[in-house]
């Protein structure tokens, strides 16, 4: 399980270097390269969604068949046990979540950059005229 979860995050910090890669200024010719490499990765790269909404089911499941410790009976050892499970689950919920919304807003950079230069292009035909 903890590879699955190590896998996760690297794919997050590539998607966050990604974003902040993309956001960054850079002279329109670099641009325009970083964007067309990006989009032809996003493609492959969808597979984090499904693979991050199967690791969203699989915390829901394991956490409504988590055996509670909240009586008096369980050892300070058992609840501490419990509480760390929550906060790891609580984590990596934060984890599959950023996982999607990073791949979405790359995604959106990148159609936002392609439309602008298809409207920079029409422009130029317009002044050609």
């Amino acid at each position: 399980m903890a590879l699955q979860w190590m896998i996760l995050a690297y794919v997050v910090a590539v998607e966050a270097a990604i974003a902040i890669l993309l956001t960054l200024p850079s002279p329109k010719l670099v641009k325009s390269r970083i964007v067309a490499l990006v989009s032809l990765i996003l493609q492959p790269a969808i597979s984090i969604v499904p693979f991050a909404g199967f690791q969203l089911m699989d915390i829901y499941w394991k956490s409504e068949h988590r055996l509670t410790c909240t009586s008096e009976v369980c050892t300070a050892a058992e609840r501490d046990r419990y509480e760390k499970s929550i906060y790891k689950a609580q984590r990596n919920v934060v984890l599959c979540v950023a996982a999607c919304l990073l791949y979405w807003c790359v995604y959106r950079i990148c159609k936002y950059h392609k439309e602008i230069q298809d409207l920079e292009e029409v422009e130029k035909r317009y002044k050609e005229m």
